[in-house]
């Protein structure tokens, strides 16, 4: 009997170490996804920020052009354009 007792103590001593295992593997886990979901958003608002840049870029390098550099004069006559031809189809609209 005394064999029996020792092994049933022995398997609820090791169920209650794979349980408390378990809990603290899930803690980790809980905490580990909140990091996750931390830095995801820190990515989102980089990403954004880096579309913010690209966006004050772009106006930058048009207006240098605009004052008369020499670089990237092509895409801003392009621009241009295309904000005349946009300008034309809304007052060919609003005359009709």
């Amino acid at each position: 009997m005394s064999n029996i007792e020792d092994i049933v103590d022995s398997l609820e001593n090791k169920i209650s170490k794979v349980l408390h295992k378990l809990e603290v593997l899930k803690r980790t886990n809980l905490k580990l996804n909140e990091e996750l979901e931390i830095s995801k958003n820190q990515l989102q608002g980089k990403q954004q920020q880096i579309v913010a840049w690209e966006e004050k870029y772009e106006a930058l390098k048009m207006a240098n052009t605009i004052l008369g550099s020499d670089e990237n004069k092509r895409e801003t006559k392009l621009k241009i354009n295309a904000l005349i031809r946009d300008i034309d189809h809304c007052i060919a609209q609003l005359s009709d």
